[in-house]
């Protein structure tokens, strides 16, 4: 069988390369997955390009399959999309999702990979870890019906966060952006879209993911009283400032933080990471989730596209990456 892989690797901030290598033999309960597609958390991995991870968050931000350390040189990321090649007679010639970097084979013990249900598309299926971000938060917010709900900060996680609560009975949901070719994500997605300033308030819940100070500002602003924000934001090495004078008090506002390293206290009783994990690909089958996928490239192109998704030059929500069938 090939042994034979490129992997993507941060050599060190701002700089990244392609690197050619060759898989050891599978072990005894491994798999081998030839990659089809990857998907650039656009957030969080240009976090780690620019080398902006704090040295007391190296440990919690290590990545499953993560080689290397922070700030690089390091492989880093966990969107990854593939057939099985080897391994189990069950799993063989299945499209599975694996939480692994940009690497176009590698070898995984068979437990690391979930099977992708027949109704979602191989490229699709690279939104699972996002999906399943928004499955945490979601659980860590539990709306109810009738909710008055925005979300604040139309990237990647909020609009994944939008997808799903679009899906829940009664609700009035919002997305807030300050950039307004958002409204079309938002439309295609079936929820309302607003401007900053023209966003409706008296929320019973907002769910932050702008990961700005302006934006979590704002989201405490569309509050109604005993109301409550989820903070889903990571700001890496940056400070936050927060208005928490004037009535904050007096109207007994809440900040939660909901982060997916963690299955959600309100369902870690009885689920697992494997069964959040499943239920965020179960999820994709919609296809309007399409529409979170705003951009592809080549995975020889990454060297040159990482810079550019890092200073904004490319715009996206999630950026493709996709594999040639005989890597």
């Amino acid at each position: 069988m090939n042994r034979s892989a490129r992997a993507f690797w941060l050599r060190s901030p701002g700089e990244g390369e392609v690197r050619d290598m060759r898989l050891p033999e599978p072990g005894e309960g491994e798999v081998v997955v030839r990659a089809l597609y990857s998907g650039i958390s656009r957030g969080t991995e240009t976090l780690v390009f620019r080398g902006q991870v704090p040295a007391s968050q190296y440990d919690a931000m290590r990545a499953p399959f993560q080689e290397g350390d922070f700030p690089g040189p390091v492989k880093y990321g966990y969107l990854s999309v593939g057939v099985v090649e080897e391994g189990p007679g069950e799993l063989v010639g299945r499209t599975v999702f694996c939480l692994y970097p940009h690497q176009t084979r590698y070898a995984v013990p068979a437990a690391a990979v979930t099977p992708v249900p027949e109704s979602v598309p191989a490229e699709r299926a690279v939104l699972a870890g996002t999906v399943e971000t928004a499955v945490n938060a979601l659980w860590d917010a539990a709306p109810l019906i009738g909710d008055r709900i925005a979300v604040v900060g139309g990237g990647m996680v909020g609009c994944s966060v939008a997808a799903l609560l679009a899906r829940f009975p009664g609700v009035r949901v919002q997305l807030v952006d300050a950039d307004p070719a958002r409204a079309k994500v938002a439309e295609a997605l079936g929820v309302g879209f607003a401007l900053p300033g023209e966003a409706l308030g008296e929320c019973d819940l907002v769910v932050h993911a702008s990961a700005t100070e302006q934006g979590l500002a704002r989201a405490l602003e569309l509050l109604t009283a005993e109301g409550t924000v989820v903070e889903l934001s990571w700001y890496g090495d940056r400070r936050v400032s927060l208005p928490l004078g004037e009535a904050f008090h007096s109207r007994r506002l809440v900040i939660r933080s909901s982060q997916v390293g963690t299955v959600s206290p309100a369902r870690r009783g009885n689920r697992t990471y494997a069964d959040r994990l499943a239920l965020a690909l179960d999820l994709l089958a919609a296809p309007e989730l399409d529409a979170l996928v705003t951009g592809e490239s080549t995975f020889e192109e990454l060297p040159r596209v990482m810079p550019g998704l890092a200073s904004g030059e490319i715009p996206a929500l999630c950026h493709r990456v996709r594999y040639d069938t005989d890597a």
